[in-house]
């Protein structure tokens, strides 16, 4: 099996433990149900709880605690989303060629799915403690997911964007890192932290994986920006050069586009040193890494 074949059935093996997860659509609150499995069911690739059934894999994980954390990580990435697209933040009518949440089910109940997604994700990811009763590792696990996804993390990440935006001027290179850094790699270090604690990986296997996710969240980030300049409407499918249009601060414009190029491949280069450091079979994660650094679209 070639690591296409290998991706496109981890994907499908991943959807169907997230939609396990999901709430029925009925009684009072049927409509917000609705709007929250829309959200979810929008598409997506699936790649935080790839990552952390990968990381989980690696370190000798067999058990099936990982899955309520993995559905936990896709509805939190997801209610994001639904929050990013309001009018207040983004202002988005489409998502993946879909119409967003606010468009289809109006604004205050968009609101209310994004709060249903994020407390249903800890609910689901407490299930762990059903399977394991008493587990330091699915606490530790827990910890990560607050952590990573709240104000010291992904949540931190948006409101430096917000500001910098209300601002009006040109970040500096450590204000787009610390942006980078939390709303775009928290959620990718969180994957692959959690699927470490979860198989028993040791504090220093756990930080090595910590510093990969930031890594491979900054580089992906980086050729996103650069993907805006260099990529063609065929392959990204959306309009290229938004962000000189809009005036947006970007890796690029702070250092120019060869030396962008560069340091994705040295962010490349050192997430994967550290990943052949551990042991344990890792080509999947290895060419996940690759795919998701590298992409052209």
């Amino acid at each position: 099996m070639n690591f296409k074949e290998e991706l496109a059935q981890k994907t499908q093996m991943a959807e169907r433990i997230i939609y396990r997860y999901l709430p029925k659509e009925e009684g009072n609150q049927k409509t917000v149900f609705e709007a929250m499995n829309y959200s979810v069911k929008a598409g997506g690739k699936r790649l935080r709880p790839i990552l952390m059934q990968a990381s989980y894999e690696m370190f000798g994980g067999q058990t099936a605690v990982i899955e309520p954390f993995m559905a936990a990580l896709e509805m939190i990435h997801t209610y994001s989303l639904v929050h990013d697209d309001l009018e207040a933040m983004d202002n988005d009518e489409y998502r993946r060629g879909m119409k967003t949440t606010h468009v289809v089910y109006g604004e205050a109940m968009a609101i209310l799915a994004g709060d249903g997604l994020l407390n249903l994700a800890f609910e689901t990811a407490a299930k762990a403690f059903v399977m394991q009763p008493g587990s330091v590792a699915a606490e530790q696990a827990l910890m990560v997911l607050g952590k990573k996804s709240g104000v010291f993390g992904m949540v931190g990440g948006q409101v430096a964007d917000i500001e910098a935006e209300e601002a009006e001027r040109d970040l500096t290179m450590d204000e787009l890192m610390f942006i980078h850094e939390n709303k775009t790699a928290a959620l990718i270090q969180a994957a692959l932290m959690i699927g470490a604690i979860l198989a028993g990986a040791d504090q220093s296997d756990v930080a090595k994986m910590e510093k990969i996710g930031r890594n491979v969240g900054i580089a992906f980030q980086i050729q996103d920006d650069i993907l805006d300049v260099t990529g063609t409407m065929e392959e990204l499918g959306k309009p290229i050069g938004s962000d000189e249009k809009n005036h947006k601060t970007t890796y690029v414009t702070l250092t120019d586009l060869t030396k962008a190029k560069e340091d994705v491949a040295s962010l490349s280069h050192e997430a994967l040193s550290l990943l052949a450091q551990i042991p344990g079979e890792h080509a999947f994660l290895t060419a996940l890494v690759e795919s998701l650094i590298n992409r052209t679209k």
